[in-house]
């Protein structure tokens, strides 16, 4: 059985208080029954530990965190990689705000779709910027195209639109409306290698991340019998 990646957002202000459910799982996690199994990773170890101290988190855990940074992150994801095929579940904090938003940790986010390991997040409240951390693409510079148009011509070159630029791009759309795009991505592709990500029910319990071509994706809803009608967002990037 493999791990898990979650990513924790933490508060920017140091005298922020970490989310309820975040904090709830965290504990969870450092709990004697299942530290062994838990892997707690921070961009730099001494505000790391002053920070998890504050949020009132058992001091036992900070000795054995493990530093992911721009300075270590080559080194350290393919360490915390095999971790999660091994079955640990990790954890990933930033200093301040989301992990794997304009940040090393999106490397490891990727590392884990390319080796079917699942990733997820404790609740941040922009679906936007959750959607590409948790894409695991490559978004420095990202385009937002919003809600596509209704009228069909302008829908259709938005869409082609999207797959000819350079940069990662995200939009989303009406929840009956799922099924729909995906079928429109399909036909709007050209031909592109572009991957697609489809974040379904953000931070929710029927929460749904996949990343492939929109075939594939669409090929998967169908035959899992998944809900079709779902709060969605989509990213498409190289």
């Amino acid at each position: 059985m493999k791990g898990r990646l979650t990513l924790i957002p933490t508060p920017l202000s140091e005298s922020g208080v970490l989310e309820p459910k975040a904090l709830e799982l965290l504990l969870s996690a450092s709990s004697e029954e299942n530290r062994e199994s838990s892997i707690f990773v921070i961009e730099d170890l001494k505000p790391g530990r002053k920070r998890w101290l504050e949020f009132g988190l058992p001091r036992s855990c900070v000795e054995h965190f493990v530093c992911y940074n721009e300075h270590t992150a080559d080194k350290v994801s393919k360490e915390l990689l095999e971790k999660l095929k091994q079955g640990f579940n990790v954890y990933l904090m930033s200093d301040g705000g989301l992990p794997a938003f304009y940040d090393p940790g999106v490397e490891l986010v990727d590392l884990c779709y390319k080796n079917q390991i699942q990733v997820t997040s404790t609740p941040f409240f922009n679906s936007v910027a959750l959607a590409l951390a948790l894409s695991g693409f490559s978004h420095k510079k990202f385009w937002f195209e919003g809600f596509l148009p209704l009228d069909g011509n302008e829908r259709q070159k938005s869409i082609k639109n999207l797959f000819l630029m350079k940069s990662t791009s995200i939009f989303m759309d009406t929840p009956y409306r799922l099924k729909r795009v995906l079928e429109e991505l399909i036909e709007q592709s050209g031909g592109s290698k572009k991957q697609v990500f489809l974040a379904m029910d953000l931070n929710s319990n029927s929460e749904e991340l996949k990343r492939g071509s929109p075939k594939e994706i669409l090929s998967q809803l169908l035959s899992s019998e998944s809900p079709l009608k779902r709060e969605f967002v989509i990213v498409i990037s190289e």
